[in-house]
């Protein structure tokens, strides 16, 4: 009998970070995480080459200790190895409660990075995942409730410690909330970002300011203050009423000047998303058009179509093509393995 999508969220819930359990006694549980994957891509810009990339390399430990039946305290650390660069990924404290849902505190994702439709890998909607507005990052307090037919999530982010892009004073609020009935799940996202820094001077060339004479000419450069902003809004609905077939539209809107300081722009973005299972293949494609209010500026339409293989459970190898109609474009491919835990 076909699972409605209220029962996959409920078991989901239940197997949330779950990966490899190391220890469970005295109401202390610690479990591992991981995913890797490992990409030889050529992307859709003209001249791009086709080169292998690690974009996944992370693992991680969540512990938890249960303080009664109901609530758990945890802490969570990440290691991330994406491109090569060692450096530490989510790293939070929080509570966990069945009834109240959990709040995390430290560096996580906020709300809006669970946006997005369809099943690509490398090619999907980007125009409005790109823009600059961090959707993660330090000093993060995120809020996060599911109780079957609905679910929801507000997130906060501060950047006093000059870590997420924002400014000393720039916040950034996000929120989710979502219903799913009987096969449709339909979820709304809205988003304030704030840029927000005062005008300063730096140092140049790395001269030092009043270095000795004869050494170098110490040069100054003004940099103006900065006080930008950008409202985003996105509307997903997904379909799985018939089997293997999942079938997603979404819509999302960006306004504000967070893209180029000073220069007010809004972008539009529709998207149509489609992925069948045929045993252990799911074949997936995508197409996006977005849309954007300055002068002089084209619509681009986005596409990608791809094959996925599940060599093993949460193990699978792809193949995806895509591309935009943009200047200087061309047919991206990607061909990758990837592995979670």
């Amino acid at each position: 009998m076909k699972k409605t999508l209220v029962a996959l969220a409920v078991l989901a819930a239940g197997s949330a970070q779950a990966g490899i359990e190391l220890y469970n006694q005295d109401k202390v549980t610690v479990n591992m995480t991981g995913d890797v994957e490992v990409v030889y891509l050529q992307g859709t810009t003209d001249g791009d080459e086709f080169k292998q990339e690690i974009q996944d390399a992370d693992f991680g430990f969540d512990t938890r200790y249960a303080v009664n039946d109901d609530l758990q305290i945890g802490a969570y650390w990440e290691f991330s190895g994406d491109g090569g660069q060692a450096d530490t990924g989510d790293v939070y404290m929080a509570f966990y409660s069945q009834a109240a849902g959990s709040i995390k505190f430290g560096k996580t994702a906020t709300a809006l990075d669970d946006a997005g439709i369809g099943g690509d890998y490398q090619f999907g909607i980007n125009s409005f995942f790109n823009n600059g507005t961090p959707f993660s990052g330090d000093e993060a307090i995120r809020y996060d409730i599911d109780k079957g037919t609905f679910y929801g999530t507000v997130a906060f982010l501060q950047d006093k410690n000059g870590n997420n892009g924002l400014g000393k004073d720039g916040t950034f609020f996000d929120a989710k909330l979502g219903a799913r009935v009987a096969d449709f799940d339909f979820t709304g996202f809205v988003g304030k970002a704030k840029f927000k820094t005062d005008a300063t001077t730096v140092k140049v060339d790395g001269c030092p300011v009043g270095g000795a004479a004869g050494v170098c000419t110490p040069e100054v450069k003004n940099v103006a203050a900065v006080d930008a902003d950008e409202t985003l809004y996105a509307l997903e609905a997904r379909y799985a009423g018939v089997e293997n077939l999942n079938l997603a539209i979404g819509y999302y809107s960006m306004d504000g000047d967070a893209k180029d300081f000073g220069v007010e722009e809004k972008t539009d973005t529709f998207g149509l998303a489609a992925d069948y299972t045929i045993s252990a293949v799911t074949l997936g494609a995508g197409y996006s058009r977005s849309s954007s209010d300055l002068a002089d500026t084209d619509d681009v339409n986005n596409w990608y179509a791809n094959a996925a293989y599940s060599l093993a459970p949460s193990t699978v190898a792809y193949a995806e093509v895509g591309g935009n109609d943009a200047d200087n474009s061309q047919t991206g491919v990607a061909i990758g393995l990837k592995a979670e835990f």
